[in-house]
């Protein structure tokens, strides 16, 4: 087949990642893959060279929106593909738009929130232009059929996929990584990771790490990521007192590394819909304790930690039972998560998902 995936960018985010992850593992499966950018800015790509990416370079004014739309008719007319697979919520409405001027054989949308607000009439307006819908989890799914945004019969549940293979505990990236940072061998490591914004809510974690930190001495907490909050975090970090147990390491390119020096992964988010860095630390043989939110519930199962979002001190006390677990304790919790990741959420699974829905097999609730 050939496939062009829409998105709206390619930064460092889950969705994106995603999205370059399924490029590659459809190239590798032999299909020609198109990935079409609206905008510039390009922090990841496929590492399949067989993947063709195009940047539309759209700006937010209505020349450039005309500009970027002539242009992408113009690659999806080039290359005729089988199906377009539009990725975000300004991806989808986009290709939807887009299917007006060009013929798309199959246009199937993945949104990968189930919080997208006031969009969520646009997705209703629109929804006659796309022949499915999918959502990255069940209560997504749920959010968007109660909203109207999409009726029942015409969207779907696919999971995020994990690339098991990328994403596994390395020992000895485990000790390089921690002598790094100069954390010791008895030294329990606390790892949270993603955009430093609201929708994160790490000031949740910080204050609930501050009533923990003096009773757990030996242990730190690291966030990776950049964001618009990373001044007012690192002054609440100060505020609390704990400008020396916090490290904010800015956007690390190694997570694999990085999860797997780590002892717990935390994500305090107030939202979300399938984050897929639960799944990247649940295949590093990290515990994970987790707000619930979005479809954190489907990633565990009874393999992590949920606590109810916005709740300081529901998460402190989560953090502190789990602080409290032995080495042992941890190591058969994260072999666990592992095989439940590679059981259920591998990538060359759902990339073979993704294929029967390709080849208009929408009904495909598996």
């Amino acid at each position: 087949m050939i496939i062009a995936l829409i998105v709206t960018g390619l930064t460092v985010g889950g969705a994106e990642r995603q999205v370059v992850n399924l490029a590659d593992q459809l190239a590798s499966a032999g299909h020609k893959v198109l990935v079409i950018s609206l905008t510039n800015r390009c922090s990841i790509r496929p590492q399949n060279p067989a993947v063709h990416v195009e940047l539309l370079g759209m700006t937010k004014t209505p020349l450039g929106i005309i500009r970027s739309f002539r242009k992408a008719r113009g690659l999806l007319r080039s290359s005729r593909p089988d199906v377009v697979h539009s990725h975000m919520v300004h991806a989808n409405l986009f290709a939807r738009l887009l299917r007006l001027a060009v013929d798309m054989p199959h246009l199937v949308c993945t949104a990968h929130n189930t919080n997208e607000g006031p969009y969520l009439w646009a997705y209703r307006l629109t929804d006659s232009l796309a022949d499915v819908t999918t959502n990255v989890s069940q209560e997504a799914v749920d959010r968007y059929v109660h909203h109207a945004a999409a009726p029942p019969h015409k969207i779907l549940t696919v999971f995020n996929g994990i690339d098991c293979a990328k994403f596994r505990f390395d020992p000895e990236a485990r000790i390089a990584v921690r002598h790094a940072f100069h954390a010791g061998s008895h030294t329990k490591v606390l790892l949270a990771a993603g955009r430093l914004c609201v929708q994160k809510d790490f000031p949740n974690l910080l204050n609930a790490f501050a009533g923990l930190a003096a009773k757990h001495s030996d242990s730190c907490l690291w966030i990776a990521g950049e964001g618009p909050d990373r001044a007012s975090l690192e002054r609440l970090a100060q505020r609390l007192g704990l400008a020396h147990k916090v490290r904010f390491l800015g956007l690390y390119r190694d997570m694999p590394a990085l999860m797997s020096a780590a002892d717990i992964f935390v994500l305090s988010s107030a939202w979300e819909g399938f984050p897929l860095v639960v799944g990247e630390a649940m295949a590093c043989e990290r515990t994970v304790v987790s707000t619930e939110a979005g479809g954190v519930k489907e990633w565990l199962g009874d393999t992590g930690h949920i606590v109810p979002v916005r709740d300081t001190a529901a998460l402190t006390r989560t953090l502190d039972e789990v602080l409290n677990l032995d080495a042992e304790q941890l190591r058969g919790k994260g072999r666990a998560a592992r095989e439940r990741v590679s059981t259920f959420y591998s990538l060359p699974a759902i990339a073979a998902r993704w294929e029967r829905i390709y080849q208009g097999d929408y009904l495909d609730r598996s």
